[in-house]
Parts: C-alpha cells; sequence; structure tokens
C-alpha cells in the first residue's frame, strides 16, 4: 500500500528535520500526511478522457459556453507546495455539449497532480479540444503560489496568469475578446 511507504518516509523526513516522531504532537503526523498526500496526487489515477466522455450530449447549440471561478488547488512539483485559485473555462460547441460540472472534475483531475500551472492549463485545453471537437477552447487559470510567498522572493500578492486559446479563441480576435470580457468582468468574483 502506498500510504505505507508513505508514512515510513515522512518519520525518516521527521528524523532528519531533527524532530522526534513519537513526541505527542507527531504521532499521527506520517499517516495523516500519507492520507493527504493520496488525496492532493489521486488525479494521477484519474483518466480526464473518462470524466469527459460519460456526459456529452448531442445538442444544436454552437454559441460560447463559459464556466468561470471554479476553484483548484494543487502542489507546485518544484517544491510540493501548494499553489491555487480559479479556473475559468470556454468551448463553442460543434455538435456536442458536455455536463457542466464534468468541466469542473477535469480541472481537478490535474489539479491532483504534481504540477506547474502552464502545463495544467494546456492539459485542460487539449483535453477538451480533443473529447469534444469543439470549434474552440479557451482556459484561463489564476493562481497564487505559496512557493512565491513562502520562500525564495517572498512575494506576498503575486498571482500567476495562465492561458491557452485553441481553435476559434486563437483565430478569431472577437471570440477571445468576448471571452475574457467575460471571465474579467461581469457577474461573480
Amino acid at each position: 500500500m502506498p500510504e505505507a511507504g508513505l508514512e515510513k518516509t515522512v518519520t525518516t523526513l521527521l528524523q532528519l528535520l531533527g524532530e522526534d516522531p513519537a513526541r505527542e504532537g507527531l504521532i499521527k503526523t506520517p499517516s495523516r500526511v500519507a492520507k493527504a498526500l493520496t488525496f492532493l496526487t489521486k488525479g494521477y489515477a484519474e483518466d480526464p478522457k473518462t470524466v469527459i466522455n460519460g456526459a456529452l450530449f448531442t445538442e444544436d447549440y454552437s454559441e460560447m459556453i463559459t464556466i468561470k471561478d471554479i476553484d483548484f488547488f494543487s502542489l507546485c512539483e518544484h517544491h510540493m507546495l501548494p499553489f491555487f485559485g480559479r479556473a475559468h473555462l470556454a468551448y463553442i460547441p460543434r455538435h456536442k455539449i458536455v455536463g457542466i460540472s464534468k468541466l469542473a472534475r477535469l480541472v481537478d483531475v490535474y489539479a491532483r497532480r504534481l504540477q506547474v500551472q502552464e502545463r495544467m492549463t494546456t492539459q485542460i485545453a487539449n483535453t477538451l479540444m480533443e473529447e469534444l471537437d469543439p470549434f474552440g477552447v479557451a482556459v484561463v487559470l489564476r493562481a497564487e503560489h505559496l512557493c512565491m510567498r513562502m520562500r525564495g522572493v517572498e512575494k506576498q500578492n503575486s498571482v500567476v496568469l495562465t492561458s491557452a486559446m485553441l481553435g476559434a479563441f486563437r483565430t478569431n480576435q472577437e471570440t477571445r475578446e468576448e471571452f475574457m470580457t467575460l471571465v474579467n468582468g461581469g457577474q461573480g468574483r
């Protein structure tokens, strides 16, 4: 079982940091950390295509569908520190729409892995483009990275923005601007 190996590793890590894993406050820490890491990386065991394909529906609709402010939490692969924020997605369907909850699940599948924000952005966009065959896909992630806040440069108010524009969102300036207006203005946060 992977959690048992993680527990042993966390116990060793505590010892290397100069702590006593048998100390009252740390006795259950290896188990808690193992469970947390297993949960925070469960995206490796999930197939993003399966998440999408279970909820495709034929619909004669060809206008932009946007979902914004999807909260996500991930771990940066460089320091294994959290980064978190909101995802904003849009697509223009050709013949298929997808259940909107599946879009949030897709974000989670990629967020629950050791990640870099740039890769996560393109993974979400590429999966939507491949699985939905839409006229276009747009993805914007806004995130705060604790590796920027807690260590290194220690910049407390930095936000990282990444985007991926495919199909009509890449080739049509008006479509891209409509999406960005919806994300940056309108209702929501």
